[in-house]
């Protein structure tokens, strides 16, 4: 039995097919995805399971280069915003319009996870990076400049 981090098989699995750049988004319990994603469907009930908990597990499971959410999030609901801000420390941040979200952004998407969450704009993209000390920390490796500063 796997001791510790994702126990939903299909999630677990979803996860080790995602690479550098590729988009996963985690949704509430309303967002329109498309018949062509790959979907994991994890609503049970209303907020369950909730948005926050299935973004911090997911977090600690993979690296996050960059985090996009609607640009309504910071303006009507800057909890969730301040919420993201101190998970993802080390992504880069950026908004998007709510019809985005639910259109381009979508069908860009390689896998995108449904929560039971009932909140507001709770749709966010991850865009999985590398870990670049793991990766470019080899001897003899020089990392581009843009991975410097995480060296």
């Amino acid at each position: 039995m796997k001791r510790h981090g994702i126990l939903n098989a299909e999630l677990s699995g979803a996860l080790a097919t995602l690479g550098h750049t590729d988009l996963l988004m985690v949704v509430d319990a309303g967002f329109p995805i498309p018949r062509s994603a790959h979907r994991v469907d994890l609503a049970i009930a209303e907020n369950l399971p909730d948005l926050r908990t299935v973004l911090k597990l997911i977090s600690a499971e993979m690296v996050v280069e960059g985090v996009v959410r609607a640009d309504d999030v910071t303006s009507n609901n800057p909890r969730l915003d301040e919420w993201l801000q101190q998970e993802f420390t080390d992504a880069e941040f950026t908004t998007r319009s709510h019809a985005d979200m639910l259109g381009e952004l979508a069908q860009q998407a390689k896998v995108i996870v449904r929560t039971g969450a009932f909140e507001p704009w709770g749709n966010i993209g991850l865009f999985c990076g590398v870990d670049v000390p793991r990766w470019f920390g080899g001897e003899g490796i020089i990392a581009p400049d843009y991975y410097a500063s995480k060296l």
